[in-house]
């Protein structure tokens, strides 16, 4: 029962310093599509900050789906859907082109890109858009398109454009570290520390409406959690009782907050409501109950329990206080998910003392595993449901790593001196 309780508070780190974290794909799936994303014209006077046509081919060759062709491959450079010649397209083997526009217009949002996806096949435009943007925030602007072109061949949303939440450590003397919470694209990129200290976090999670993050904070030297609003950097501390405060995880409609709390003697979990401060217990037991996530429709609760010998995964109906064990197979499950259609669990499961991100599909019971690396901890689900991030360890590091969600691709998201920990994956951003 050690590592359920080490998962409240463990955090290894290791000597590091500022950097942001790149991607290294290692696997992909058999035969991607073949896309030509042509370098965009620009009319516009100055150089551009960011190279859009770059961004974008990076996101669709991140998923894994797509192999980008190389521009020195391409035998012509169209940028508008009447100057593509389809025969030359097949010729070199592309499946899709994508063409563009930027040009300056007058406004905050400086930059149009003006964007249109051909299918070479069927010989026909099937996809176009405009979508404007700060000149100083380009990739956005890229992620934005991404998410359209992959949702238009893929017919699942994009989640380029969203976020990840993570907290990374420094080594600042003998002893002494600083740990950061940071916030980044989902590439990695535009990294950005929205709170530091001296003592650790971790356990961090995002409102539903992205605005707002909840962690977990030893800065008063025990445990407490905090809330930050990302637009103000607003804190406010939610509780600060004796003994264990962990593992917030808002409610799907933003006005309670699930924690675990250990003030009356034994981890229980709780649920605060945020406007009152009133808290209800959940499933209370005389065996440790923690890592609570939320069923969809926020009428449950899933959780971690030993409360059958070994950690395992139950559910908690808020209604009548009906508790159902979900897993069964293996003698470790933890830190569980729920996919976003409500279809199965992703979860860290353990196998041969090896500890993987794995999924529980509902309707066969199955767990299988999704990860190949075997130190993994903190699974977080992209909002689109089609990949899902974790932390695990790399060269004697902690790093960020990713997989879909069936388990055809992966990358890591290594930093080059930095030790990182508990990634959170946003929820969707309405767009502007």
């Amino acid at each position: 029962m050690s590592r359920l309780l080490v998962l409240f508070f463990a955090f290894v780190v290791a000597p590091l310093s500022h950097a942001a974290l790149t991607i290294e794909i290692t696997q992909g799936v058999d035969n991607p599509t073949s896309i030509a994303v042509v370098p965009f014209s620009y009319s516009g006077g100055d150089s551009l900050t960011q190279n859009i046509p770059a961004v974008i081919e990076s996101d669709l060759y991140r998923s894994g789906q797509f192999a980008p062709m190389d521009q020195n491959d391409m035998l012509s450079y169209p940028h508008m859907s009447q100057d593509v010649h389809y025969r030359d397209w097949r010729a070199v083997g592309a499946e899709y082109v994508l063409v563009g526009r930027v040009s300056k217009i007058m406004g905050p949002m400086s930059i149009q890109v003006e964007y249109e996806l051909m299918d070479v096949i069927r010989q026909k435009k099937i996809l176009s858009g405009t979508v404007k943007g700060y000149s100083d925030k380009l990739r956005a602007v890229a992620h934005n398109i991404s998410d359209d072109v992959y949702a238009q061949l893929s017919g699942i949303r994009g989640a380029f454009s969203t976020k990840i939440l993570y907290v990374a450590a420094n080594n600042v003397s003998k002893g002494q570290f600083r740990y950061r919470m940071m916030i980044a694209d989902s590439d990695g990129h535009n990294e950005k520390t929205i709170f530091e200290s001296s003592e650790p976090m971790l356990s961090p999670t995002w409102s539903p409406d992205g605005k707002n993050v909840a962690y977990v904070s030893f800065e008063s030297g025990k445990a407490a959690i905090y809330t930050q609003n990302l637009g103000t950097g607003r804190r406010s501390r939610l509780t600060d009782f004796p003994g264990i405060n962990g593992a917030p995880a808002w409610s799907p409609d933003g006005t309670r907050m699930a924690m675990v709390l250990s003030k009356d003697g034994n981890p229980d979990i709780f649920i605060m409501d945020l406007d009152s401060k009133k808290l209800t217990r959940v499933a209370s037991h005389f065996a440790i109950e923690t890592e609570p996530s939320w069923t969809v429709d926020g009428k449950g609760i899933i959780f971690t329990s030993d409360r059958g010998g070994k950690p395992q995964i139950y559910k908690a109906n808020l209604a009548d206080g009906w508790v159902e064990r979900l897993t069964f197979e293996g003698d470790y499950n933890a830190r569980a998910r729920l996919v976003p259609d409500g279809s199965g669990l992703v979860m860290i499961h353990r196998r041969n003392g090896k500890f993987h991100v794995a999924l529980q599909q509902f309707e066969n019971g199955r767990i299988r595993l999704l990860s190949k690396t075997d130190m993994d901890e903190s699974p977080s689900i992209a909002a689109n449901g089609a990949m899902l991030m974790y932390a695990t360890q790399y060269r004697g590091r902690g790093i960020l790593a990713a997989v879909s969600i069936d388990g055809s691709v992966r990358y890591r998201l290594p930093s080059s001196s930095s030790d990182v920990r508990e990634p959170a994956w946003s929820p969707f951003f309405d767009k502007k």
